[in-house]
Order: C-alpha cells, then sequence, then structure tokens
C-alpha cells in the first residue's frame, strides 16, 4: 500500500493538521532529501531564476554554434556550400532527437535535476572538443590536420547535440514543478513561468546571434568557442548551487513503455477476434488510477486486440490477466489512439521545420554573396537571423494583446483562434517566406550579372515573416501537442512535437542532397554550386513553396477531419 501525503510528512509537534498542510506543497514535490518540499523553502521564483539562466546559457551557446555552424564548415574545414548546408541541417535535426532520449533518462532513471546535470557536464566536454578543433591550425601541419580536424568538429557538435538533448526535455518542465498546481496562486506563477522560459530562450539567441556571432567572424573561431564553454561552466555551478532549494517531482516511469505494451500485446494477439461488444475488453475498475476509464473508440481497432481478456490462458505459470505484455486495458489502448490521431498533425510540421532549417543554411550562404556593408558597419550573414528573434519577441505580445482579442470577437472562441486555426496561419506565413526568399534570390541574380551587389538587408524581411509564422506554429504545436496528449503522456506528447523539429532539418538535409546530386549531372553547376552566382539558389526556394502549399493543403484536410482528443 501506498503511503498517504500525511504519512510522508514528518510529524512536527503542536501543530494542526491545516498548520502542517500550510507548510508543504500539496502536488508531492519533495526536497533534495526526498522530504515533502517547504513552500517557505523551496520552488517558486527563488529556484526558478537559476533554471530559467541555465537555460539562458544553453541557448546562447547552443544557438551561437548553430547560426554560424555553415560559415565554420565552409571557411574552416573547407566543404561545399551543400555539403555545408546539408550537414548543418542534420546536426540541428539531432538535437531535436536528443530531447526524446533526456526524457526517457529523466522520467525512468535520474530524475530532472541529475539530467540536467549530467548533460551540461556534456556539454562542457563537447565545447571544449569545438574550441580544440578552431586551435588545431595552430598545433598541426595545416596540410595534414584536415583529417583530423573533421573528427573533432563532429566529435564536438554531437555531444553538444546529446547534451542538449537532457537540457531541453527537462528544463522547462523543473522550472513548472517549482509551482505547486494544488496552489491556485501558485499555478498562475506557473503560466508566467512560461512566458519567462520563452523569452530566455530568445534572448539568448540574440545575443549569440548578434554578439557571439561577430566574435567567431572577427576576432576569431577559437575565442567564439571558449567564450560559451566559460558560460556552460558558469551555468552548471549555478544550477547546481540551487539544488537545495528546488522541489523535485517522485519517477513515475516512462509512458514509452505504457505504448510500447499496447503494441506488443496487439500484436501477440492479432489471432484473436475482436468482440462485439467492446465492453467485454478488459478495464481496471479503480477509479483512482488518472490513467483508467478513457472512453473506448471504434478508431484504430486492431489495438483492441492488446485489450482482449482470455482468462484461460497462462504464460510461463502465470495468468495472462497479469502480464501486461500480453493484457493492456481499454484506457492504455485508447491512451496510443490519441497519439496516433495527432500524427498527422505533426506530419504537417515536418516541412514548416523544413522552411525554417533554410534560415541556418541556405539564407546564410545567399547573405556570403551579398552586400553586407550596411553604413559603416559589416554585418555577418549569420546576424540576420536576429531579425527572425526580434519578430518572434514583438509578435508574442501583439498575439496575445490585439489578435486574440479580435479573434475573440469575431470567433466567440476563449481563445480567439482554435489551435489547429493557429497552426494552419504560422503554415502559411512559412509559405510566403519562401516566396519572398525566392523574389530576392531572381532579382539578386539579375543585378549579379549587372555587376551590383543586392544589399544584405533585403533578407531581413524574409527572416521576420518566418519569425511571425513561429508565434503561430512552433509555439502553437507545443500546446497543442500538451493539450491533447493523454493525461499521463503530456512530456512524450511535446517530445514527439520536437521531433517535427528534426524530422524537418534530416528532410532538408536529404533535399538539399538530392538537389544538388539531380541539378549538377552532366557537368552542370546546379541550383546550389560553390558560387551561387552560377547557379538557381531561387528555384530550390521556389521548390520549398511549392511544398509548402502542398503542406498546406494536407494540413487543411486533417484539420478538418480532427476530432479531437478528450481526455
Amino acid at each position: 500500500m501506498e503511503a498517504t501525503a500525511d504519512e510522508e510528512r514528518p510529524l512536527i509537534p503542536h501543530l494542526q493538521s491545516q498548520d502542517v498542510d500550510s507548510l508543504y506543497t500539496g502536488d508531492g514535490t519533495v526536497d533534495i532529501n526526498n522530504q515533502p518540499a517547504l513552500k517557505r523553502t523551496t520552488g517558486n521564483w527563488r529556484a526558478c531564476f537559476l533554471i530559467l539562466g541555465t537555460e539562458f546559457f544553453e541557448c546562447f551557446v547552443f544557438f551561437g554554434v548553430a547560426k554560424n555552424l555553415v560559415t565554420y564548415l565552409r571557411g574552416e574545414l573547407h566543404e561545399s556550400n551543400a555539403d555545408a548546408a546539408k550537414n548543418v541541417s542534420t546536426w540541428i535535426g539531432t538535437c531535436f532527437v536528443t530531447p526524446v532520449i533526456g526524457a526517457f533518462l529523466a522520467d525512468t532513471y535520474w530524475g530532472r535535476y541529475w539530467t540536467i546535470v549530467i548533460s551540461l557536464s556534456i556539454y562542457i566536454v563537447g565545447m571544449l572538443t569545438m574550441t580544440a578543433s578552431a586551435w588545431l591550425p595552430l598545433l598541426m601541419d595545416p596540410l595534414h590536420d584536415s583529417g583530423i580536424r573533421h573528427v573533432v568538429v563532429y566529435l564536438g557538435l554531437y555531444l553538444v547535440a546529446l547534451a542538449g538533448g537532457g537540457i531541453k526535455a527537462c528544463a522547462s518542465a523543473l522550472g513548472a514543478d517549482q509551482f505547486d498546481g494544488a496552489n491556485p496562486v501558485e499555478r498562475v506563477a506557473k503560466a508566467s513561468f512560461f512566458n519567462w522560459y520563452y523569452l530566455s530562450i530568445n534572448i539568448g539567441s540574440l545575443l549569440s546571434g548578434t554578439v557571439l556571432v561577430w566574435v567567431q567572424d572577427n576576432v576569431g573561431w577559437g575565442i567564439g568557442f571558449w567564450i560559451p564553454t566559460v558560460l556552460v561552466v558558469f551555468g552548471l555551478a549555478a544550477f547546481v548551487t540551487g539544488r537545495r532549494v528546488y522541489r523535485y517531482k517522485k519517477l513515475q516511469g516512462s509512458p514509452l513503455k505504457r505504448v510500447s505494451q499496447v503494441v506488443v500485446a496487439a500484436v501477440r494477439n492479432y489471432n484473436l477476434g475482436l468482440p462485439e461488444d467492446c465492453s467485454t475488453l478488459h478495464e481496471v475498475p479503480s477509479p483512482t488510477k488518472p490513467n483508467c476509464r478513457i472512453q473506448h473508440t471504434f478508431q484504430f481497432r486492431f489495438f483492441d486486440k492488446a485489450a482482449i481478456l482470455v482468462t484461460s490462458s497462462h504464460e510461463k505459470g502465470q495468468p495472462v490477466s497479469e502480464n501486461p505484455w500480453r493484457l493492456c486495458t481499454v484506457s492504455q489502448v485508447e491512451e496510443l489512439k490519441m497519439l496516433l490521431r495527432m500524427f498527422p498533425v505533426w506530419a504537417s510540421m515536418v516541412l514548416f521545420s523544413t522552411v525554417n532549417a533554410q534560415m541556418s543554411s541556405t539564407f546564410i550562404e545567399q547573405g556570403a554573396v551579398m552586400d553586407n556593408r550596411v553604413g559603416s558597419f559589416t554585418v555577418p550573414p549569420a546576424s540576420l537571423a536576429t531579425f527572425n528573434v526580434i519578430s518572434v519577441m514583438v509578435c508574442i505580445p501583439v498575439y496575445d494583446a490585439v489578435l486574440v482579442p479580435l479573434a475573440r470577437r469575431a470567433t466567440g472562441k476563449e481563445r480567439g483562434l482554435s489551435q489547429l486555426q493557429r497552426l494552419g496561419v504560422g503554415l502559411a506565413l512559412s509559405v510566403a517566406g519562401m516566396v519572398y526568399a525566392a523574389l530576392v534570390e531572381a532579382r539578386r541574380l539579375v543585378l549579379q550579372r549587372t555587376g551590383t551587389l543586392m544589399s544584405i538587408m533585403w533578407q531581413a524581411p524574409a527572416f521576420a515573416v518566418l519569425g511571425a509564422g513561429e508565434v503561430f506554429t512552433a509555439i502553437g504545436i507545443l500546446e497543442f501537442s500538451y493539450e491533447q496528449s493523454p493525461d499521463g503522456m503530456k512530456s512524450l506528447g511535446t517530445a514527439l512535437a520536437h521531433l517535427t523539429i528534426a524530422a524537418g532539418n534530416y528532410l532538408n538535409s536529404a533535399v538539399l542532397g538530392a538537389v544538388a546530386a539531380v541539378t549538377a549531372r552532366g557537368g552542370k553547376p546546379g541550383w546550389i554550386p560553390d558560387d551561387l552566382n552560377e547557379g538557381h539558389l531561387d528555384y530550390f526556394f521556389w521548390l520549398m513553396a511549392a511544398l509548402g502549399v502542398v503542406n498546406l493543403l494536407h494540413f487543411l484536410h486533417c484539420s478538418l477531419r480532427y476530432r479531437g482528443n478528450n481526455n
């Protein structure tokens, strides 16, 4: 029998029961000593400031590497435009796959705090490796260090990708844990935390895209990598100092196991016939378990076989009814169905991420052949991503303060726009951004033939439009994933939303490789040659816009058929 909350709390003389309740959190969180967390000395903003600082440092480092990585690969490793853009997309995609690994380790073994500590430690090793790669030409013969340098660079990059996954998976969740879900006042503060969390990400991105990129381009890559390395060390030290004020959630196991059990049980029972009466399927009658009694649906009926109760069979002396890999509850099956219903919407987000991947690949290559002088300043191509960040930071308050009230009056809905409508607007904006980028590149090629360089500032609107699209779609898909996922699988749903970013970057890498291979046949320069003035990058942008239109139509079809998950 599990101990109740009162039984877990230490006995304090001379205090009434209500006094004890007022001292401790009501959501089951504990302190560093695994004792019920005291409201007065743990959690809340005193703990969140350290977590927000850690997230700021991580984003500063991540974007400081990601935004200018294509320049480093081209200039220092002498990779081609197509290869550099492809490798950047592959790396960024990996950075958004690893949160699934981080979430699994945190939920199943380490907990969020130790997952972040271990991840930050790996981050430091990765950044030290990247810094070493920048100093190798000074230590070795440049004619013989090429192969070694490639190995060192990519070792550092993928250590950073692995470490970042643990932080991305746990930082926001650990921050939310600092507010008592059973306390109305702290629930309001929790909503404010997510606003500050997203703001810290954008501030880190803004500073890295301006200050750090400038240092990398004008001072040197060694210093440009050493600065974020020092910041990660400082972030780890600051995060660990807060260990006694953090509130911790007890481990409850990974939801991946529940999903896997349904799939395995359904496959093992594939030869059983489904009953006509769904009420005969297995369900746990206890109303105290939060994942029970989800209403049965008739979609994806194959997985109902996982809930067929066969009382006469035994496996190794164990009744089938007690083997979770052979028999699952209806509610457990319905959790999987909820995730499956969400997959078409998630799939529509992949191409949105592919379009956004241009900001760290082809947009930078395009900017490198434009006039980057603005008055007396020289603007690094990677710094144009600042307009994307500024657009996000401006559009968020505009969305909340202006658009939502106007849409609420028009639609009568509390949110103004539904979740799916919000996603659709963002997808349309991503298409508009690609159309604009194609028109700019076509005009640049015309001017190039006359000997005139086009100003790099013409790229700014493309970054801004894609930033506005993020406010609708990038944030919208996180909200959609959290609210539509089963109650016991909110973290898994959010992790799958991150996977769409990874899939989008992998798709961009594949499309770039295919375009380079197909268009460069017969000795032709292709669409994306090393010298973009001899190619047609505008054709690639038109291709992405066309794919975006097809994707938008697919999303509209899916959104009309989507029934929503009522948890």
